[in-house]
């Protein structure tokens, strides 16, 4: 097995679900005698408050040589909005980083899905690196809330959902949303933030909900195990 290295802490609530999901998927492959190895290196959540994105592009380069120098073979970045680094941090470390939305993009094809919304915080929805990569590699195009409604958004994933307070307020809002993408042509929802599948889930509504924490955790067991690398 091939060790990764797991950059969590943001927050750690999404951290703990992907190790438990990275030992579970490979477990049910490997067998549960057997874990698989992982470096897990869990950062301040309050470097991402403060939304400079420069000091965190330095932090998580820092971080990701750390890792590798440890023996990482590849990274998992451990939620969706710190993939705003990827394009600052890859070119300068040998190793892969493991892109979240490769993780939807595969499986949007596999479901022949060519319209996807997008929930998440407001960084997420905004910031086009989800968006860029899925239309570029998959040629799947994709939607967000309108204007009015991201702050709202934002709010409930920084000060509620991150913070592991999942409320029927926070479900129905984000319940209305999916509801909103749909009728604009989505075809299936990205579950943009790690906590969002532990807020909704697939039996919560009629078109397909993927959840990138799943997803990308699989995509990680893949690598671990050397399937389709």
């Amino acid at each position: 097995m091939r060790t990764i290295g797991l950059i969590g802490g943001t927050s750690w609530h999404s951290t703990i679900v992907y190790y438990r999901l990275i030992n579970e998927l490979a477990g049910k492959k490997i067998g549960p005698q057997a874990n698989p190895p992982l470096i897990i290196y869990s950062l301040n959540i309050e470097l991402m408050r403060e939304q400079n994105w420069e000091k965190i592009n330095l932090a998580y380069l820092h971080i990701a040589r750390k890792l590798e120098i440890a023996g990482a073979k590849a990274l998992v970045i451990c939620a969706n909005t710190p993939h705003m680094v990827y394009e600052y941090v890859q070119p300068k470390i040998s190793i892969p980083i493991l892109h979240i939305a490769d993780s939807v993009g595969e499986e949007a094809t596999k479901r022949e899905l060519k319209t996807l919304g997008l929930l998440g915080n407001k960084p997420t929805m905004t910031g086009g690196f989800i968006q860029k990569r899925l239309k570029a590699n998959y040629d799947i195009d994709t939607i967000i809330p309108e204007e009015e409604y991201l702050d709202t958004a934002h709010q409930f994933v920084s000060a509620e959902l991150t913070q592991g307070k999942f409320t029927q307020t926070a479900r129905s809002f984000f319940i209305d949303q999916m509801q909103l993408l749909k009728e604009k042509g989505a075809e299936g929802i990205i579950l943009g933030c790690t906590e969002l599948p532990l807020l909704v889930d697939e039996k919560d509504f009629d078109i397909p909900l993927i959840a990138t924490t799943h997803l990308h955790a699989k995509k990680a067991v893949d690598f671990i195990l050397e399937t389709d690398y």
